[in-house]
């Protein structure tokens, strides 16, 4: 867990979210691929290949055919930076920022905040990319209930006035202060560190918590799980929070070009990505609503999450989740073999539901697929809660996907 917690306060962004995957993974002897390069894989190879910076994916090579695919994003919300943003406001300067993705904006006022992100400079004639994370804090400040009294009524934070981070008073030059880069992805996030809560210390409550529980879950369980058939592929995607169709989200080419040239390395003339596709399996893992303290009534009648009830498995009848009765049966299947807790999930029939990444996954790569998570609460907020016992059933429950030998032949599925 002190892993996690390190992993959660540190990837402030998706750019530091794959700088630590990528150093997590160097440090178990995987060997880093370059897509622009020619790849010679092997059985029980280890690798790992990066898009923009801000997506990897890591696989293992074991024995037979097939893919089993743990997909995740490495993005949350926060707020992004536009050029020229120093705004003057005597005698303070703030930042001109918006909101990206969909955050309970309200959740980051009065926090202490980062700016992180990625400069671009230009280096020995080459442009280069480099990882930002400012040595100072900032804060957006909230306005005194003296001067809004109806504040505790109503209050709907306008994102050009009132969700603008204070810079400081004494401001030379921002653009110095960043190292003068030509461009740059700059986000202003959530800095709190996370904490154990609860009495008996069984909730933990950081900042991003969706989707970064999944990102390091996923890594972590293919370093443990032993070597299964077919290759273990977790798939660390950008921009789920805005719609994942950019060049390093789901909704790219990146998932579907990557699979298909570890089959093409591996058995080339041979190589055939529809049929390895038809004996491959995707979990979508993205976090689910627990049922809140507060307001139980906003959650199903008889297929609610809770917090310490194990991994959630998602379903929705009009296709946000990508899970059916023969992908969720696989699962439990594999979770009822390793002893894992698990519990099945559905949004009130009168609420909107939120989409995951493994939808769009799947206009990429058709494959039997479901959608996975844990139960948390305050999704978007600037800081999260999960259960900690949760997190041990969820990384039980990966390592036993990965180690699982699935022979799918369309609605026959044998699990060894």
């Amino acid at each position: 867990m002190k892993h996690l917690l390190q992993y959660l306060e540190t990837s402030y962004t998706a750019y530091q979210a794959v700088e630590n995957a990528r150093n997590l993974l160097l440090e178990h002897g995987f060997t880093a691929l370059k897509e622009r390069e020619e790849w010679d894989l092997s059985l029980g190879g280890k690798y790992f290949v990066e898009r923009n910076g801000s997506a990897l994916i890591a696989f293992t090579v074991g024995s037979g055919s097939g893919f089993k695919i743990v997909a995740s994003h490495t993005d949350s919300p926060c707020f992004k930076l536009k050029e020229n943003p120093v705004i003057t406001a005597e005698p303070f300067k703030k930042l001109n920022v918006e909101p990206y993705g969909g955050g309970i904006w309200y959740s980051f006022l009065d926090r202490k905040l980062k700016v992180a992100g990625r400069l671009i400079k230009e280096k020995n004639g080459m442009l280069h990319a480099g990882n930002y994370v400012s040595d100072f804090n900032l804060i957006i400040p909230s306005l005194a209930i003296h001067m809004q009294g109806e504040v505790n009524e109503k209050f709907a934070p306008n994102p050009q006035i009132d969700l603008l981070p204070l810079l400081g008073m004494d401001v030379a030059d921002f653009h110095a202060l960043l190292g003068d880069p030509i461009s740059y992805d700059l986000y202003v996030v959530c800095a709190e560190p996370p904490f154990v809560s609860g009495c008996a210390s069984e909730l933990i409550s950081s900042p991003r918590i969706d989707n970064l529980t999944s990102v390091y879950g996923s890594l972590s369980a293919l370093l443990d799980a032993e070597p299964g058939s077919g290759v273990n592929v977790a798939a660390c995607l950008d921009n789920e929070e805005v719609g994942s169709r950019t060049h390093q989200g789901a909704g790219s080419d990146f998932l579907k070009n990557t699979l298909e040239r570890i089959e093409r390395s591996l058995n080339g003339e041979k190589s055939d990505s529809k049929r390895t596709a038809a004996n491959s399996f995707l979990v979508s893992l993205d976090n689910a609503h627990s049922v809140h303290p507060n307001h139980p009534d906003k959650c199903d009648i008889t297929n609610r999450a809770v917090m310490g009830g194990g991994v959630v498995i998602k379903n929705h009848a009009g296709g946000a989740y990508t899970t059916d009765a023969l992908s969720s049966a696989v699962l439990k299947k594999i979770f009822g073999k390793a002893d894992v807790k698990y519990q099945t999930f559905y949004n009130r029939s009168d609420m909107r539901s939120g989409g995951t990444l493994g939808a769009i996954s799947l206009g990429q790569i058709g494959v039997l697929s479901a959608d996975l998570g844990l139960a948390q609460l305050a999704m978007h907020s600037a800081v999260e809660t999960f259960a900690a016992s949760d997190y041990k059933e969820l990384l039980n429950g990966l390592t036993a996907f990965y180690a699982s030998d699935l022979q799918i032949d369309g609605t026959d599925i044998k699990i060894l």
